[in-house]
């Protein structure tokens, strides 16, 4: 191989909610950047994750699990997500657990794409190899994926030797992105993202499917001759009964929230914060097109 070859493209992952399609980007890519709870419906966007070596970059279209039957509009803007990467990817990860039924529905649609799609089965941590063998064959069945792995995202088990296979099948190209870059969201998204994860994980039922984490100023400044940082961001629900519970009585929740997810920031800014919180009432903000478009839906 010259050294002047350079090979990229473009690698959507497609499957059903958590399957861990997010987790096994981050394995890949050694870094965590989308959201990862053990809730479904936790992507609501499609974010590149991208992966940089001399000679390669690997774009991972990290995108919201297929909704069957979507209940609300937000959802429906997230199929649209789901699928949209089929149409555009160099490569295609179809992700599936040992336990999850086969469904002729996801073959047909990945039956509409003319690039590789390669079999994963992930989380085969939580079963026996017999039951991930069992289910990846049964996949072979349905359709003639180009590659077939077994893996385990969380415990980075046949994650390398997917992305070697990944990165061979990868066509010759330019870098899309500066080599420097891990995503094409800006600090903003990511920020909002770690308070919505921290939700998810702080809050039960509804209240993490009904929140929506929105940015509103983030200024750089110094504090001791170090990088500081001021964050204003707004939490929306749909109902006041949701804003009383997200607050918690006389504040505490709020509060702990704000504990928890300023450390979360802290850590992928690498320098301290003022982290501000304040819980407002957009009704029924799920199914308002103006307000989802607002939202960046």
């Amino acid at each position: 191989m010259s050294s002047t070859q350079h090979f990229s493209g473009f690698i959507h992952l497609f499957g059903n909610p958590n399957v861990g399609k997010s987790s096994l980007v981050h394995a890949l890519c050694g870094q965590k950047l989308a959201i990862i709870t053990e809730r479904p419906q936790t992507t609501r966007h499609r974010i590149f994750v991208i992966y940089n070596d001399d000679t390669h970059q690997a774009i991972f279209s990290d995108a919201p699990g297929r909704i069957k039957e979507p209940q609300y509009k937000l959802q429906e803007r997230m199929n649209i997500h789901a699928h949209a990467g089929i149409y555009d990817a160099d490569l295609i990860l179809f992700v599936t657990t040992p336990e999850e039924k086969l469904d002729p529905d996801q073959v047909e649609s990945i039956k509409k794409t003319k690039v590789p799609v390669l079999l994963i089965v992930n989380k085969s941590d939580l079963f026996s190899q017999e039951k991930a063998e069992a289910a990846r064959q049964a996949w072979l069945s349905l359709y003639p994926f180009s590659h077939s792995f077994i893996v385990s995202a969380l415990e980075n088990k046949g994650t390398p030797e997917l992305l070697e296979t990944l990165l061979k099948s990868l066509p010759e190209g330019p870098a899309y992105f500066p080599k420097d870059e891990m995503s094409d969201r800006h600090e903003r998204f990511f920020i909002a993202e770690l308070i919505r994860e921290t939700i998810f994980e702080s809050y039960y039922d509804e209240i993490p499917y009904s929140s929506e984490v929105q940015v509103q100023d983030f200024k750089d400044s110094e504090k001791d001759n170090k990088p500081f940082a001021k964050i204003y961001v707004y939490i929306f629900v749909e109902r006041d009964s949701q804003k009383a519970i997200l607050l918690g009585q006389h504040g505490k929740s709020i509060k702990e929230l704000g504990i928890q997810a300023r450390k979360k920031i802290e850590d992928f800014l690498g320098h301290p914060i003022y982290l501000d919180l304040q819980v407002k009432t957009e009704k029924n903000w799920r199914n308002n097109p103006e307000v989802l478009k607002k939202y960046g839906y």
